[in-house]
């Protein structure tokens, strides 16, 4: 069997046998897929750019008539060397245009074929696997560890350093699809220009999903009882095409999140034990502010912010025209019981 792990994958495709005739390339980050089908290509023809020597297929199309791909993989190059087809699966059957293909002989095309998420035992994994003229590369979404490498590959390449800070949020607002990751690198390492060391602020001015971020700032400011900075924040994200709704839901889920965390340190656990232990991780750069409003906020504070959160929603939904001031007078009531102790309410 030729099963390619997939930490091995990249080796796999340098150092090809040249009895391999098929590479099938799959699975979900189908940008990843596609990245790795260039790699493959490119290692096999000295210049992708040659029409007679890169053909390319889809797949529904050699479905619908299987002898075409061996024609293909047979077909004499016009001037000479390693041809290679280029096959896209669709959702019709290839594995009858494969069989004859590993059957062939050494002088025939390489073909590689991209393919989506393909589930142990679909056909033509199951094709793939078991030959020994085949290499079966699954492609699944990066790793934490990955999208670090990544990251800092790419860095280096363009003679940018990135601060610790900067590193872990960029990790936290890609990944899922390579191709995808890359474009939002690439645009992080333009926008920071001559300036040599990539910091947190670069990163979330250009890179991921602003509106998401603006309702972080809002969430963290309400839930450190800071109501002057999140009403700063709130005009922000409205501004920013955010829904009021939107706002409230997001403050919502990290009150429901928060409510465990406050009965656990109302049963004796610290405020950092209580984070530190929180399931799925905290990410580093929000812990502190959850450590402080969790001594403020206790179990019936923060059950009370819930309520009062899922009520102006509730209205907010119902009053689309009064839902800004809804949103504007829950998020300061929330900031309010947030307000650490010793502070005037």
């Amino acid at each position: 069997m030729v099963a390619v792990r997939p930490a091995d994958a990249d080796a796999a495709l340098t150092r090809r046998n040249r009895d391999i005739r098929v590479i099938l390339i799959y699975g979900p980050d189908l940008g990843l897929v596609r990245e790795r089908a260039d790699t493959a290509i490119g290692r096999a023809l000295p210049d992708t750019a040659d029409p007679f020597a890169l053909v390319r297929l889809e797949g529904d199309e050699i479905a619908a008539d299987p002898r075409r791909l061996i024609d293909e993989t047979r077909t004499i190059g016009l001037f000479g060397g390693e041809r290679v087809v280029r096959v896209r699966a669709g959702h019709r059957s290839i594995v009858p245009a494969l069989e004859p293909v590993l059957a062939g002989g050494p002088d025939d095309a390489l073909v590689v074929v991209e393919a989506g998420d393909l589930k142990k035992g679909a056909a033509l994994r199951a094709l793939c696997e078991g030959s020994p003229k085949a290499l079966a590369i699954a492609c699944y979404p990066d790793s934490g560890r990955d999208l670090a490498r990544l990251i800092d590959t790419m860095m280096a390449e363009s003679g940018h350093g990135i601060d610790r800070d900067a590193r872990e949020l960029l990790v936290s607002l890609i990944g899922g699809d390579r191709r995808a990751s890359r474009g939002e690198i690439e645009k992080l390492i333009l926008y920071a220009g001559t300036e040599r060391t990539i910091t947190l602020a670069h990163v979330r001015d250009i890179v991921g999903d602003a509106s998401a971020l603006a309702l972080d700032d809002v969430v963290d400011a309400a839930l450190e009882g800071d109501a002057g900075a999140a009403m700063t924040a709130l005009a922000k994200a409205l501004g920013g095409a955010s829904r009021p709704d939107s706002v409230l839901g997001a403050l919502l889920r990290a009150l429901t999140a928060l409510h465990p965390l406050a009965l656990a340190v109302a049963a004796g656990s610290s405020p950092q034990r209580a984070v530190e232990g929180a399931r799925p991780p905290i990410h580093f750069s929000r812990k502190p502010k959850l450590e402080k409003a969790l001594n403020a906020l206790d179990p019936d504070r923060c059950l009370k912010a819930m309520l009062a959160v899922d009520e102006a929603i509730l209205a907010a939904r119902r009053n689309a025209a009064l839902a800004p001031a809804l949103c504007e007078r829950t998020v300061l009531q929330v900031a309010t019981l947030a307000r650490p102790r010793g502070r005037g309410r």
